[in-house]
């Protein structure tokens, strides 16, 4: 089992490379085009060998595509594939749910919706959504999809989603990539009136998700909460926090990982 695990900065990279490497040696540093990864090999209690490349490939999702396209694809190169794409840091929660969505004619709710992320939280995708892809029309937004083209959502394989939640007590819903971070009440309302199960918003995920796609490589999007969507408040903000949980998230993700093997459709096998 092979996993690239992608950041944006050094900080998370160093949190989740100290979570994997709780069971594994030193990393190697090895160099690839735009960065370098830290390789850790843990020992799985079960299961094929285990592999974890992890690398801070930059904020936002064109940095974020462009570093994991180009780590895929170098491994693929190399024959040595990647078999599951994780993009992973610290993010914004919403702490208080959308409401749950309602198919058009319905009585009740089709779905229900998410718990609040707070403070401290992790959160697992089982949605990674872009969230500000598309167009302003007078009607209010457009994503690409409604305009004809493109896609805005990749979904990770579900029982992977399941036991990942499962085993770090996660919280699960959408996670929202965003290229400009919300600072008002009146957006971070208007993400969830579009986007009712959101949990968190990171700048990151499918861009990671989408490089992943690209290459047949199913994608996880797993982050641990360090300030609410809304009003800026860098007084509130607990990214220390945030990133002591994060070390502890993928100190639980990674002997799971070690665990599965993927088939071309992303699927356990």
């Amino acid at each position: 089992m092979r996993v690239l695990i992608v950041t944006a900065v050094p900080a998370e990279r160093d949190a989740v490379v100290r979570g994997v490497g709780a069971t594994a040696p030193e990393p190697a540093e090895l160099p690839v085009p735009g960065g370098v990864l830290h390789r850790l090999s843990p020992a799985p209690p079960t299961g094929p060998p285990l592999t974890v490349d992890v690398l801070a490939a930059g904020v936002g999702p064109a940095a974020a595509a462009a570093g994991t396209a180009a780590a895929l694809t170098a491994a693929a190169v190399a024959r040595t594939p990647y078999d599951l794409a994780v993009s992973a840091g610290i993010g914004g929660g919403f702490s208080t749910a959308g409401p749950a969505a309602t198919a058009p004619g319905a009585a009740a709710p089709a779905t229900t919706a998410p718990a609040a992320a707070h403070l401290g939280s992790v959160v697992v995708a089982d949605a990674i959504v872009a969230a500000d892809l598309g167009a302003e029309t007078p009607d209010g937004f457009a994503a690409v999809t409604d305009l004809g083209f493109g896609t805005v959502e990749h979904l990770p394989p579900a029982p992977l989603v399941a036991a990942v939640a499962e085993a770090t007590d996660a919280v699960r819903g959408t996670v929202l990539t965003v290229s400009t971070v919300t600072g008002s009440a009146e957006r971070a309302a208007e993400l969830l009136r579009r986007h009712p199960r959101a949990v968190a918003e990171a700048m990151e995920g499918f861009g990671v998700a989408e490089a992943a796609a690209a290459q047949s490589v199913p994608a996880l999007e797993v982050r641990t909460v360090s300030n609410a969507v809304g009003p800026r408040d860098r007084a509130a903000w607990r990214i220390g926090e945030a990133l002591e949980a994060l070390t502890g998230a993928f100190a639980t993700i990674a002997p799971l990982l070690g665990t599965w093997t993927f088939d071309p459709e992303g699927t356990r096998q």
